[in-house]
């Protein structure tokens, strides 16, 4: 078996099993401190950094902190607000909402672009923190992180302190910690204890659920704080007279699983605080990609074609980090009227040079581009890693591939030691690359 289909079995069995049998089975055969790790109660932080962007965009701009500011693209640029300071939320602006909303809801808003090179780097420094701290830490996104502390002998409370100040103080960003037997535990306290701090200031709070407190501490929260349960199944679980974890865990946990299947029967055991779902220091990758907003609706195909150039490029970028190859591409259209158009086409052999993905794309857009249509956004993806192989086609030139290869490489430490302005085609002299907020970034150390 392949290394990289191994891991991926492993990772799926482990959280098969470990679901059915509780944390005293074997998880990893390969790492017997895991082991002996799950078979105690377990100690599962979640760190948070609040207002993350917000809070950088105010370290590089002291005057407007404790100010209404949000961070984002402008209206005119169909931007969303991707952080919200705590005073802007006074006025019920929040994460994902239309810039246009934000901006009648409080008039006198700041909006501020993000630096994404410095979020990138303090989100580095703080991943850096974490792994000094803590032998177990899995980056669930650019601002939040699980760590599993459970083999070190100090209280998880105390660990969480430490943690929280050295952030405080060598990054200078406030966080919130929670804490508990599960990663479930620990992200719903972190939420709980957030909430119970004023809203004035980002919380930098901790809150802790003891061994043995976790039904007590779940019961009265509303269902929609557990995980997989959004707002549908959320309205639901209420026509059946469940509107709180409590009531969700004193269900039929076959009534559920007829209802709503696999998920309702994850529902019950979570409302039942069962969650023995590992902390994985090497997340597995599925799919990377990339996405583009247009300011206007285009149906301009060199604009459409330069956009979709751009965007693989990044993907390309994303996967060479991660030193991946894949064979799916996924074409990504949504038209004017806002409906989303999806193709994939999977190749005969893995890619993740910038040329590959591109040739892909383009290929599935101009079969399934209806000329002519206007479209509000383009996203290219790249999915099904595999080992790198490659199998010669009888015309294919080796020399040629190898070249390809060589040139990739060049013009990736090109950029990365000049910008990525430094060296592009001629038709995007004039481009300014996009913003793109809600990109699980992790840096290059983490993706």
């Amino acid at each position: 078996m392949r290394s990289f289909q191994l891991k991926l079995f492993l990772a799926q069995a482990e959280n098969e099993l470990l679901f059915y049998y509780g944390k005293y089975v074997l998880i990893c055969l390969s790492n017997s401190i895991l082991v002996k790790r799950m078979a105690k109660a377990r100690k599962i932080l979640h760190l948070d950094l609040d207002a993350f962007y917000c809070s950088v965009a105010e370290q590089l701009d002291p005057s407007i902190k404790g100010k209404a500011v949000v961070v984002g693209a402008k209206p005119s640029e169909r931007g969303a607000v991707a952080s919200a300071s705590y005073p802007a939320r006074k006025f019920g602006i929040k994460s994902a909402m239309p810039m246009g909303q934000a901006l009648r809801l409080c008039p006198d808003l700041i909006i501020v672009r993000p630096d994404m090179r410095v979020c990138v780097k303090h989100s580095n420094t703080v991943m850096d923190i974490l792994l000094d701290v803590a032998p177990y830490v899995e980056p669930a996104s650019i601002d939040e992180a699980f760590v599993d502390v459970t083999i070190m002998p100090a209280p998880v409370d105390e660990i969480a302190r430490d943690i929280q100040w050295r952030v405080n103080t060598e990054v200078d960003l406030p966080c919130s910690l929670g804490g508990g037997t599960s990663r479930l535990l620990a992200k719903i306290a972190n939420g709980v204890g957030k909430a119970a701090q004023p809203k004035d200031n980002p919380p930098n709070s901790i809150m802790i659920v003891p061994p043995g407190e976790e039904k007590h501490f779940l019961k009265d929260l509303p269902v929609g704080k557990l995980w997989g349960v959004g707002s549908r199944t959320e309205q639901a679980l209420e026509k059946l007279g469940v509107t709180t974890i409590g009531q969700l865990a004193a269900s039929s946990k076959y009534m559920l699983s007829q209802r709503f299947g696999k998920p309702g029967r994850d529902m019950w055991y979570h409302a039942n605080a069962i969650d023995p779902s590992p902390v994985l220091p090497l997340p597995i990758q599925k799919s990377a990609g990339r996405q583009m907003t247009f300011h206007e609706d285009t149906n301009d195909e060199t604009e459409l074609k330069q956009t979709l150039r751009r965007l693989s490029v990044e993907v390309g970028q994303q996967v060479r980090r991660a030193g991946l190859y894949g064979r799916t591409i996924t074409l990504t259209l949504r038209w004017a009227d806002y409906s989303t158009f999806t193709r994939q086409m999977t190749l005969h052999n893995p890619i993740n040079r910038d040329d590959q993905i591109y040739d892909a794309a383009a290929d599935l857009f101009d079969r399934y581009w209806l000329r002519g249509k206007l479209v509000r956004l383009i996203g290219v993806g790249l999915s099904q890693f595999v080992d790198r192989y490659w199998q010669w086609g009888m015309w294919e030139d080796p020399k040629a591939h190898k070249k390809a290869e060589n040139l990739q490489t060049v013009l990736d430490k090109l950029r990365k030691k000049f910008g990525e302005k430094s060296i592009r085609p001629a038709s995007d002299l004039s481009y300014q690359p996009a913003y793109y907020l809600y990109e699980h970034l992790r840096g290059d150390k983490y993706l």
